[in-house]
Protein backbone atom coordinates (compact mmCIF):
# COMPACT_ATOMS: atom_id res chain seq x y z
CA UNK A 1 0.00 0.00 0.00
CA UNK A 2 1.46 3.37 -1.03
CA UNK A 3 1.75 6.32 1.33
CA UNK A 4 -0.90 8.12 -0.75
CA UNK A 5 -3.34 5.24 -0.25
CA UNK A 6 -2.59 5.05 3.46
CA UNK A 7 -3.14 8.79 3.81
CA UNK A 8 -6.46 8.53 1.97
CA UNK A 9 -7.67 5.82 4.36
CA UNK A 10 -6.58 7.84 7.38
CA UNK A 11 -8.53 10.84 6.11
CA UNK A 12 -11.58 8.65 5.57
CA UNK A 13 -11.26 7.41 9.16
CA UNK A 14 -11.12 10.98 10.46
CA UNK A 15 -14.06 12.25 8.38
CA UNK A 16 -16.92 12.97 10.83
CA UNK A 17 -20.09 10.94 10.50
CA UNK A 18 -18.75 8.12 8.33
CA UNK A 19 -19.31 4.59 9.58
CA UNK A 20 -19.02 1.18 8.00
CA UNK A 21 -22.28 1.40 6.02
CA UNK A 22 -21.40 4.72 4.34
CA UNK A 23 -17.77 3.75 3.69
CA UNK A 24 -18.90 0.48 2.13
CA UNK A 25 -21.33 2.38 -0.10
CA UNK A 26 -18.57 4.81 -1.12
CA UNK A 27 -16.24 1.96 -2.04
CA UNK A 28 -18.95 0.21 -4.03
CA UNK A 29 -19.74 3.44 -5.90
CA UNK A 30 -16.23 4.77 -6.58
CA UNK A 31 -14.22 1.50 -6.49
CA UNK A 32 -11.09 2.93 -4.87
CA UNK A 33 -10.17 5.05 -1.89
CA UNK A 34 -8.21 7.50 -4.07
CA UNK A 35 -11.28 8.10 -6.26
CA UNK A 36 -13.38 8.80 -3.18
CA UNK A 37 -10.94 11.47 -2.00
CA UNK A 38 -10.90 13.06 -5.46
CA UNK A 39 -14.64 13.75 -5.44
CA UNK A 40 -15.86 17.32 -5.15
CA UNK A 41 -19.39 16.17 -4.36
CA UNK A 42 -21.14 12.88 -3.70
CA UNK A 43 -24.33 11.34 -5.04
CA UNK A 44 -27.28 12.39 -2.82
CA UNK A 45 -28.39 8.78 -2.29
CA UNK A 46 -25.10 8.10 -0.45
CA UNK A 47 -26.27 10.49 2.30
CA UNK A 48 -22.76 11.64 3.17
CA UNK A 49 -22.95 14.18 6.07
CA UNK A 50 -22.08 17.76 5.16
CA UNK A 51 -19.29 17.83 7.76
CA UNK A 52 -17.69 14.77 6.16
CA UNK A 53 -17.94 16.31 2.66
CA UNK A 54 -16.34 19.50 3.91
CA UNK A 55 -13.54 17.60 5.60
CA UNK A 56 -12.80 15.38 2.57
CA UNK A 57 -12.68 18.42 0.25
CA UNK A 58 -9.95 20.03 2.31
CA UNK A 59 -7.79 17.11 3.43
CA UNK A 60 -4.26 17.99 4.44
CA UNK A 61 -1.61 15.42 5.28
CA UNK A 62 -0.29 17.73 7.99
CA UNK A 63 -3.42 16.77 9.92
CA UNK A 64 -2.34 13.12 9.94
CA UNK A 65 1.42 13.62 10.17
CA UNK A 66 1.66 11.80 13.51
CA UNK A 67 -0.04 8.72 11.98
CA UNK A 68 2.10 8.82 8.84
CA UNK A 69 5.28 9.12 10.94
CA UNK A 70 4.10 6.17 13.06
CA UNK A 71 3.61 4.09 9.91
CA UNK A 72 7.23 4.72 8.93
CA UNK A 73 8.45 2.78 11.96
CA UNK A 74 9.13 -0.99 11.59
CA UNK A 75 6.31 -3.24 12.76
CA UNK A 76 3.60 -0.59 12.38
CA UNK A 77 0.89 -0.92 9.74
CA UNK A 78 -2.76 -0.32 8.94
CA UNK A 79 -5.21 -2.92 7.70
CA UNK A 80 -8.11 -1.56 5.66
CA UNK A 81 -11.53 -2.86 4.76
CA UNK A 82 -10.64 -3.28 1.07
CA UNK A 83 -7.52 -5.36 1.76
CA UNK A 84 -7.95 -8.93 0.38
CA UNK A 85 -6.34 -10.22 3.58
CA UNK A 86 -8.63 -8.32 5.93
CA UNK A 87 -9.63 -11.07 8.41
CA UNK A 88 -12.66 -12.74 6.76
CA UNK A 89 -14.27 -13.64 10.07
CA UNK A 90 -14.12 -9.97 11.17
CA UNK A 91 -15.60 -8.77 7.89
CA UNK A 92 -18.65 -10.97 8.52
CA UNK A 93 -19.89 -8.95 11.51
CA UNK A 94 -22.52 -6.26 10.99
CA UNK A 95 -20.20 -3.27 11.50
CA UNK A 96 -16.55 -4.22 10.98
CA UNK A 97 -13.93 -1.50 11.52
CA UNK A 98 -12.99 0.31 8.32
CA UNK A 99 -9.36 0.54 9.44
CA UNK A 100 -7.19 -1.13 12.04
CA UNK A 101 -3.90 0.20 13.34
CA UNK A 102 -1.69 -2.87 13.82
CA UNK A 103 1.56 -3.07 15.75
CA UNK A 104 3.25 -6.43 15.24
CA UNK A 105 2.42 -9.17 12.75
CA UNK A 106 -0.83 -8.64 10.78
CA UNK A 107 -0.71 -12.30 9.66
CA UNK A 108 -1.55 -13.31 13.23
CA UNK A 109 -5.07 -12.00 12.51
CA UNK A 110 -5.53 -14.68 9.84
CA UNK A 111 -4.82 -17.65 12.09
CA UNK A 112 -7.53 -19.44 14.11
CA UNK A 113 -8.30 -17.22 17.09
CA UNK A 114 -10.14 -17.80 20.34
CA UNK A 115 -11.48 -14.86 22.34
CA UNK A 116 -10.66 -15.32 26.02
CA UNK A 117 -12.44 -12.93 28.36
CA UNK A 118 -13.19 -12.58 32.03
CA UNK A 119 -13.11 -10.46 35.15
CA UNK A 120 -10.54 -7.72 35.75
CA UNK A 121 -10.65 -8.68 39.44
CA UNK A 122 -10.45 -12.43 38.98
CA UNK A 123 -9.86 -14.82 41.84
CA UNK A 124 -6.74 -16.99 41.84
CA UNK A 125 -8.68 -20.01 40.62
CA UNK A 126 -9.88 -18.06 37.58
CA UNK A 127 -6.37 -16.83 36.82
CA UNK A 128 -5.07 -20.39 37.10
CA UNK A 129 -7.73 -21.63 34.69
CA UNK A 130 -6.97 -18.85 32.19
CA UNK A 131 -3.28 -19.68 32.33
CA UNK A 132 -3.73 -23.43 31.94
CA UNK A 133 -6.34 -23.31 29.15
CA UNK A 134 -4.55 -20.65 27.11
CA UNK A 135 -1.15 -22.31 27.47
CA UNK A 136 -2.53 -25.62 26.17
CA UNK A 137 -4.53 -23.98 23.36
CA UNK A 138 -1.49 -21.99 22.22
CA UNK A 139 0.50 -25.20 22.01
CA UNK A 140 -2.24 -26.51 19.70
CA UNK A 141 -1.85 -23.55 17.33
CA UNK A 142 -4.72 -21.36 18.52
CA UNK A 143 -4.11 -17.60 18.71
CA UNK A 144 -5.38 -16.17 22.00
CA UNK A 145 -7.26 -12.90 21.47
CA UNK A 146 -8.24 -10.64 24.34
CA UNK A 147 -8.50 -7.02 25.42
CA UNK A 148 -5.25 -6.27 27.29
CA UNK A 149 -7.19 -5.53 30.48
CA UNK A 150 -6.00 -6.51 33.93
CA UNK A 151 -7.00 -9.90 35.34
CA UNK A 152 -8.12 -12.65 32.94
CA UNK A 153 -7.12 -10.73 29.77
CA UNK A 154 -3.53 -10.16 30.84
CA UNK A 155 -3.18 -13.71 32.14
CA UNK A 156 -4.49 -15.13 28.85
CA UNK A 157 -2.04 -13.06 26.81
CA UNK A 158 0.88 -14.03 29.06
CA UNK A 159 0.03 -17.74 28.93
CA UNK A 160 0.11 -17.68 25.13
CA UNK A 161 3.49 -15.95 25.22
CA UNK A 162 4.81 -18.46 27.76
CA UNK A 163 3.73 -21.29 25.45
CA UNK A 164 5.62 -19.76 22.53
CA UNK A 165 2.33 -19.12 20.74
CA UNK A 166 0.78 -16.00 19.30
CA UNK A 167 -1.65 -13.61 20.92
CA UNK A 168 -3.66 -10.59 19.76
CA UNK A 169 -4.51 -7.65 22.00
CA UNK A 170 -7.44 -5.45 20.93
CA UNK A 171 -7.41 -2.05 22.60
CA UNK A 172 -10.23 0.32 23.47
CA UNK A 173 -7.88 3.30 23.15
CA UNK A 174 -5.66 4.72 20.43
CA UNK A 175 -2.78 2.49 19.34
CA UNK A 176 -0.30 4.83 21.06
CA UNK A 177 -2.24 4.91 24.35
CA UNK A 178 -1.71 1.62 26.20
CA UNK A 179 -4.34 1.06 28.87
CA UNK A 180 -3.93 0.14 31.64
CA UNK A 181 -0.40 1.54 31.90
CA UNK A 182 0.62 -1.44 34.01
CA UNK A 183 0.35 -3.56 30.83
CA UNK A 184 2.72 -1.45 28.71
CA UNK A 185 5.54 -3.98 28.99
CA UNK A 186 3.14 -6.81 28.15
CA UNK A 187 1.92 -4.94 25.06
CA UNK A 188 5.50 -4.60 23.78
CA UNK A 189 6.06 -8.34 24.05
CA UNK A 190 2.71 -9.10 22.39
CA UNK A 191 3.71 -6.92 19.42
CA UNK A 192 6.78 -9.13 18.97
CA UNK A 193 4.85 -12.39 19.30
CA UNK A 194 1.51 -11.50 17.76
CA UNK A 195 -0.19 -8.14 17.31
CA UNK A 196 -1.63 -5.18 19.19
CA UNK A 197 -4.40 -3.36 17.35
CA UNK A 198 -6.96 -0.59 17.60
CA UNK A 199 -9.63 0.94 15.37
CA UNK A 200 -9.59 4.26 17.22
CA UNK A 201 -7.78 7.41 16.05
CA UNK A 202 -4.46 8.29 17.64
CA UNK A 203 -4.49 9.68 21.16
CA UNK A 204 -7.97 8.30 21.88
CA UNK A 205 -8.06 8.12 25.71
CA UNK A 206 -9.76 5.41 27.77
CA UNK A 207 -13.54 5.84 27.63
CA UNK A 208 -16.29 3.55 28.90
CA UNK A 209 -18.14 4.09 25.60
CA UNK A 210 -15.27 2.61 23.56
CA UNK A 211 -14.80 -0.72 25.33
CA UNK A 212 -18.03 -2.34 24.05
CA UNK A 213 -16.89 -1.33 20.55
CA UNK A 214 -13.54 -2.98 21.31
CA UNK A 215 -15.39 -6.12 22.42
CA UNK A 216 -17.13 -6.50 19.05
CA UNK A 217 -13.69 -6.71 17.38
CA UNK A 218 -12.51 -9.34 19.87
CA UNK A 219 -15.62 -11.42 19.15
CA UNK A 220 -15.46 -10.72 15.42
CA UNK A 221 -11.85 -11.82 14.98
CA UNK A 222 -12.39 -15.05 16.86
CA UNK A 223 -13.88 -18.40 15.92
CA UNK A 224 -15.44 -18.62 19.37
CA UNK A 225 -15.33 -17.11 22.85
CA UNK A 226 -14.21 -18.63 26.13
CA UNK A 227 -15.52 -16.96 29.30
CA UNK A 228 -13.28 -17.84 32.23
CA UNK A 229 -14.87 -15.78 35.00
CA UNK A 230 -17.59 -13.16 34.95
CA UNK A 231 -20.18 -11.62 37.20
CA UNK A 232 -23.74 -11.85 35.90
CA UNK A 233 -23.68 -8.13 35.04
CA UNK A 234 -20.35 -7.44 33.38
CA UNK A 235 -18.77 -6.25 30.15
CA UNK A 236 -17.48 -9.76 29.61
CA UNK A 237 -20.98 -10.95 28.79
CA UNK A 238 -21.14 -8.36 26.01
CA UNK A 239 -18.37 -10.19 24.17
CA UNK A 240 -20.15 -13.51 24.71
CA UNK A 241 -23.42 -12.08 23.38
CA UNK A 242 -21.68 -10.66 20.31
CA UNK A 243 -20.09 -14.03 19.65
CA UNK A 244 -23.51 -15.69 19.84
CA UNK A 245 -24.96 -13.08 17.47
CA UNK A 246 -22.18 -13.95 15.01
CA UNK A 247 -23.19 -17.64 15.25
CA UNK A 248 -19.91 -18.60 16.88
CA UNK A 249 -19.63 -20.92 19.86
CA UNK A 250 -19.49 -19.54 23.38
CA UNK A 251 -17.82 -21.68 26.02
CA UNK A 252 -17.68 -21.18 29.77
CA UNK A 253 -15.76 -22.70 32.66
CA UNK A 254 -18.01 -23.55 35.63
CA UNK A 255 -17.08 -22.91 39.24
CA UNK A 256 -18.57 -22.97 42.73
CA UNK A 257 -22.15 -21.76 43.01
CA UNK A 258 -20.91 -19.59 45.90
CA UNK A 259 -18.41 -17.70 43.74
CA UNK A 260 -20.02 -14.43 42.50
CA UNK A 261 -17.58 -14.41 39.56
CA UNK A 262 -19.00 -17.75 38.40
CA UNK A 263 -22.55 -16.40 38.08
CA UNK A 264 -21.96 -15.08 34.57
CA UNK A 265 -20.47 -18.38 33.40
CA UNK A 266 -23.37 -20.37 34.87
CA UNK A 267 -25.85 -17.98 33.28
CA UNK A 268 -24.23 -18.48 29.87
CA UNK A 269 -24.27 -22.26 30.26
CA UNK A 270 -28.00 -22.09 31.03
CA UNK A 271 -28.43 -20.03 27.85
CA UNK A 272 -26.72 -22.69 25.75
CA UNK A 273 -23.00 -22.00 26.10
CA UNK A 274 -20.76 -25.07 26.07
CA UNK A 275 -19.51 -26.18 29.48
CA UNK A 276 -15.79 -26.88 29.02
CA UNK A 277 -13.37 -28.67 31.29
CA UNK A 278 -10.27 -28.88 29.08
CA UNK A 279 -8.52 -27.35 26.09
CA UNK A 280 -9.55 -30.41 24.08
CA UNK A 281 -13.23 -29.60 24.71
CA UNK A 282 -12.59 -26.21 23.12
CA UNK A 283 -10.71 -27.65 20.13
CA UNK A 284 -13.63 -29.95 19.38
CA UNK A 285 -16.04 -27.02 19.54
CA UNK A 286 -13.88 -24.88 17.23
CA UNK A 287 -13.07 -27.59 14.69
CA UNK A 288 -15.90 -26.84 12.19
CA UNK A 289 -15.07 -23.12 12.23
CA UNK A 290 -11.36 -23.80 11.67
CA UNK A 291 -12.22 -25.72 8.51
CA UNK A 292 -14.51 -22.89 7.36
CA UNK A 293 -11.78 -20.29 8.02
CA UNK A 294 -9.37 -22.30 5.86
CA UNK A 295 -11.80 -22.13 2.92
CA UNK A 296 -12.42 -18.39 3.45
CA UNK A 297 -8.71 -17.61 3.50
CA UNK A 298 -8.10 -19.65 0.37
CA UNK A 299 -10.79 -17.63 -1.41
CA UNK A 300 -9.18 -14.39 -0.21
CA UNK A 301 -5.67 -15.45 -1.21
CA UNK A 302 -6.91 -16.44 -4.67
CA UNK A 303 -7.90 -12.79 -5.23
CA UNK A 304 -4.35 -11.55 -4.69
CA UNK A 305 -2.02 -10.76 -7.61
CA UNK A 306 0.41 -13.55 -8.41
CA UNK A 307 3.57 -11.79 -7.28
CA UNK A 308 2.75 -11.41 -3.56
CA UNK A 309 2.08 -15.15 -3.41
CA UNK A 310 5.61 -16.08 -4.43
CA UNK A 311 7.16 -17.63 -1.34
CA UNK A 312 10.38 -19.24 -0.31
CA UNK A 313 9.10 -22.78 0.15
CA UNK A 314 12.05 -23.65 2.38
CA UNK A 315 11.23 -21.00 4.96
CA UNK A 316 7.79 -20.99 6.64
CA UNK A 317 6.31 -17.72 7.85
CA UNK A 318 6.20 -19.07 11.41
CA UNK A 319 8.19 -21.54 13.44
CA UNK A 320 6.43 -24.88 13.42
CA UNK A 321 5.59 -26.73 16.61
CA UNK A 322 6.56 -30.37 17.02
CA UNK A 323 3.00 -31.44 16.19
CA UNK A 324 2.86 -29.26 13.08
CA UNK A 325 6.19 -30.64 11.89
CA UNK A 326 4.95 -34.17 12.55
CA UNK A 327 1.80 -33.58 10.49
CA UNK A 328 3.85 -31.97 7.71
CA UNK A 329 6.06 -35.06 7.56
CA UNK A 330 2.99 -37.23 6.87
CA UNK A 331 2.11 -35.24 3.72
CA UNK A 332 3.88 -35.73 0.40
CA UNK A 333 3.63 -34.20 -3.06
CA UNK A 334 0.77 -36.51 -4.00
CA UNK A 335 -2.63 -35.48 -2.59
CA UNK A 336 -3.50 -37.09 0.74
CA UNK A 337 -6.95 -36.92 2.30
CA UNK A 338 -7.72 -35.37 5.68
CA UNK A 339 -8.92 -38.77 6.94
CA UNK A 340 -5.65 -40.38 5.90
CA UNK A 341 -3.70 -37.72 7.80
CA UNK A 342 -5.78 -38.47 10.89
CA UNK A 343 -5.06 -42.17 10.46
CA UNK A 344 -1.34 -41.65 9.96
CA UNK A 345 -0.86 -39.32 12.91
CA UNK A 346 -3.30 -40.74 15.45
CA UNK A 347 -4.06 -37.14 16.47
CA UNK A 348 -7.52 -35.67 16.96
CA UNK A 349 -9.20 -34.22 13.88
CA UNK A 350 -9.71 -30.84 15.59
CA UNK A 351 -6.01 -30.44 16.33
CA UNK A 352 -5.07 -31.52 12.81
CA UNK A 353 -7.50 -29.05 11.22
CA UNK A 354 -5.91 -26.17 13.14
CA UNK A 355 -2.36 -27.23 12.33
CA UNK A 356 -3.16 -27.78 8.64
CA UNK A 357 -4.45 -24.22 8.40
CA UNK A 358 -1.21 -22.95 9.89
CA UNK A 359 0.79 -25.05 7.40
CA UNK A 360 -1.31 -23.57 4.58
CA UNK A 361 -0.65 -20.00 5.70
CA UNK A 362 3.05 -20.83 6.03
CA UNK A 363 3.12 -21.77 2.34
CA UNK A 364 4.11 -25.36 3.09
CA UNK A 365 0.98 -27.25 2.01
CA UNK A 366 -1.91 -26.65 -0.35
CA UNK A 367 -5.52 -27.57 0.29
CA UNK A 368 -7.19 -29.24 -2.69
CA UNK A 369 -10.85 -30.01 -3.46
CA UNK A 370 -12.24 -32.94 -1.53
CA UNK A 371 -10.39 -32.06 1.71
CA UNK A 372 -7.05 -33.26 0.34
CA UNK A 373 -3.61 -31.78 0.97
CA UNK A 374 -0.20 -31.87 -0.68
CA UNK A 375 3.21 -30.36 -0.08
CA UNK A 376 4.26 -27.32 -2.07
Amino acid sequence: MTETTKAAWLHLLNAPGLGFVRVKALLETYQSIETILAQKKFAPDLKIPAKAVSYLKSTNNDDIRIELDWLEKPGNDILTLDDPLYPPQLKQISNPPILLFVKGNPNALLLPQLAVVGSRNACQGGLNNAQAFCYDLSKKGIVITSGLAAGIDATAHQAALDAGGQTVAVMGTGINTIYPKTNQALAKVIAKQGAVLSEFPFNTPPSAHNFPRRNRIIAGLSLGTLVVEAAKKSGTLITARLSMENNRPVMAIPDSIHNPLAKGCHYLIKQGAKLVESAQDIMEELSPNIEMLSDQLKASIDKLPAKPLEKDKKTPNIELSETQQYIFNQIDFNPVSFDDIVGRTNLSSSNIASDLLILELSGLVEKLPGAKYRKL
